[in-house]
This record gives structure tokens, sequence and C-alpha cells, in this order.
């Protein structure tokens, strides 16, 4: 059976739509696989809340853990608490440690389940912050937290230290600092300022090269404490020329939603196996979960063709939800969860559905459709209608 819709188009205009993709295959993952890849995970709103949406975050937890359950089956680690999460735009410190509780607690039902939490300064006020010790203490009681329940680190990117740090040496001292203290070897996190412009002139330069010889340096003195670093910079170049410097036993995580597929495969040149490629912790994954664990399932078995051939289909669709402003891709995450059967609704934590336009959300369906991954292409269908008419498309 044929499905159609009408869309609007970007040129003006209405279309009518007629789906070419066949529905997402779904298979749990075949055997483990030959990178460390995890997820960053969306929330899901509860929209009946009587809290307000823009001020206070109101989850559904039940449907949050599901999707970490759906994660885990397919094979993929779930970064916990992380910007795809809205960590920092609507998802406050208190409902983020109770969100790292409830999905470690939940893991432990899941045998090889992976884990790891987002541990930040977000519970500060920027404006009562006025010296590195408020930085460290913020992220020390973050990290006490999350150590308190088994979990595994994710240092993130401070805005606050970017606020007050007078350059590279600022940082190096805060890192030193939590790095030496850490039970278990932690994943760091660059997040470039696309993602968030509070973030600008991270570890104390906009100079990109002199940026990635402070953490470097950072890494070589405390290599037995960091397990990886994720950059988040959309710039596969400069990735590689770090990927292939690393120490000894620190993983690249690629957080690169333009160019996963390559650095993932790898180029084969490296000191060693792990600078040849990227491991991952994206969140792209949260949106394209099953053609991800078939993909790699694919790697693992030495299969680049078919990995290739099924990754390459979803890159526009990933360029397209992380189009500029970056920041708002989590609107795209939700929006395919909820195309996808995952939730019963199209709202977000601090109203963020609005953040992209009725045009944008057009062309994700299409991209969505041509790269086959639309579970359920009726159910999606009938979803996507019902937002066109309350967008007065009819």
């Amino acid at each position: 059976m044929s499905l159609s819709l009408k869309l609007p188009q970007a040129t003006g205009g209405i279309e009518h739509y007629s789906l070419v993709g066949r529905a997402a295959a779904r298979t749990a993952a075949a055997g483990p696989f030959n990178r460390v890849v995890y997820s960053a995970a969306h929330v899901v709103a509860d929209p009946l809340a009587t809290t307000d949406p823009w001020h206070h975050a109101a989850l559904d937890w039940d449907a949050t853990l599901q999707y970490r359950r759906h994660l885990w089956s397919l094979g993929l680690g779930v970064a916990e608490a992380m910007d795809t999460a809205q960590r920092g735009m609507g998802l406050d410190w208190p409902t983020s440690l109770a969100l790292i509780r409830r999905t470690l607690e939940a893991a432990k039902d899941v045998p090889g389940a992976r884990v790891a939490s987002g541990c930040g300064t977000d519970h500060l006020v920027l404006d009562d912050v006025k010296t590195l010790d408020d930085v460290i203490a913020a992220y020390e009681e973050q990290l006490e937290a999350i150590e308190a329940l088994g979990g595994q680190l994710i240092v993130m990117a401070s805005r606050a230290l970017a606020r007050v740090a007078q350059g590279p040496a600022d940082y190096e001292r805060v890192y030193d600092r939590i790095l030496r203290q850490v039970r278990q070897p932690v994943i760091l996190h660059w997040l470039g300022d696309m993602f968030d412009p509070a973030l600008s002139g991270y570890w104390g330069t906009d100079d990109t090269e002199q940026a990635m010889d402070t953490v470097l340096g950072i890494l070589q003195a405390h290599a037995s404490k960091v397990d990886g670093i994720k950059i988040s910079l959309l710039d596969k170049d400069k990735e590689i020329a770090m990927r292939r410097r690393l120490p000894s036993g620190v993983r690249m995580y690629t957080g690169d939603d333009f160019n996963y597929a390559e650095l993932i495969a790898g180029d084969g040149i490296g000191a060693e196996a792990m600078n040849q490629h990227s491991d991952a912790l994206l969140g792209i994954f949260d949106a394209i979960a099953p053609a991800a664990s078939a993909a790699l399932s694919a790697l693992a078995q030495g299969q680049l063709d078919t990995f290739h051939a099924i990754l390459g289909p979803t890159v526009p669709l990933s360029r397209h939800v992380f189009s500029a402003p970056t920041r708002y891709y989590k609107t795209g995450i939700v929006f395919m969860a909820w195309l996808n059967g995952h939730q019963q609704h199209f709202s977000m934590v601090g109203g963020q559905q609005s953040s992209r336009s009725i045009l944008h959300l057009a062309e994700l369906f299409r991209l969505a459709d041509a790269a086959h991954l639309l579970d359920d292409p009726e159910l999606a269908t009938r979803r996507m209608t019902c937002l066109m008419a309350l967008h007065g498309v009819e």
C-alpha cells in the first residue's frame, strides 16, 4: 500500500509526498562490536505534569527508561544526562542525578549494559561564579554524587570554567584536580561552541591547534585516569589529527555527527590499533539506533561495504538534524523517537519542540523515509499528518 501525505516545501507551496522507503530493520546486535559505542540518549517529557514546562523539568520516567532498554537491546551503550538529554537546555542537575540513578538501576537487569554519566557544573548560577575554586567545588559535588551510585563519569565541558578561566593553565589546574581523585577512568568531553556558544574559547584559546595541545598535555599527565575523550567539533580532519596523537590506551570517541561513518571505520594509520579509528559517543545514534547497530555488527564481521551501505544514507539526515543553530538538534532526535512510536507525544522539556520550523521537520521526515529509518511507516505517516494539520497543512 502506498503511503502519502501533504508536506510544505522550502521553495513555497505544498507537495503530495509519497513515501519511498521501507520499514527499518529491527534485529538484535549480532555479537559484540569491535568499537566501543555509546548513544547519548534523549529524555521523554511528561506533557501532563502540572509544572511550568519552561522552568521545571518533568519526565515520563517509564518512557525515558524504556528507551534506554531499547538502546541496550541493540548493543549500544547509554551516555546519560548529556546535552542530548537537554542538559543545560531544560534538564537541571537534580533531575539529571535522578535520571542517572534510575538508569544505573535499570542497567543492572541488562547483561552487558554500558552506562557513562555526565558530570558538570551546571547547578551553579553563572553570575555567582568568581573563582576556579568555585568551579572545582561544583565538579567535585557532581563527581561525588555520581560515583556514590557506582557510575562512570563523562566530565562535561563547563560554562562556569569558560567564564572565569584566564588561559590554558587554569584549565590544566581544574582538570588536574578532578582527574587526580576519580575512582575509575573517565571520558572527557570537548564540546564545540556550535553546540554551546557559552563554551567559546574552551581550553583557554580560540586557536584549535593550541587548544588541542593543552588537552593532549592533560591526557598525557593523567592517561591512567582517562578512558577516552569525545570531541564534538564537526571537523573530521581535526579529530583524526588528535586521534593519532593520543596517549597509549586513550580512546577517541567521535562526537562528529557529520562524518561518523568514516571516522568509526578508520583509516589504518596510527601508532596502535586504537589510533586508527574512532569509537563513538553520538547523539545521532539515538535517532538511528537500529541502523547503527546493524552497521556496527557488519563492521565487526569485516563487512566494510555493508557498514557503509547501511550508515551512508543516514548521514544526510544527521547533517540536517545538526544543522545550524546546531544546539537545537535535540528537537530532531525527539521528533524521530515520536515518529517511531517510542513516545506518545512530540513535547520536550523546556518546550524545545518549538525550536525547529515545520519546514525543517518536513525535510527530516523525507530524509528518514529515504534512509529507511521509519520503524512503522504507517504510524509515522499518521503522526506526521496530524502535525501538518496542526500547522495548517491539510
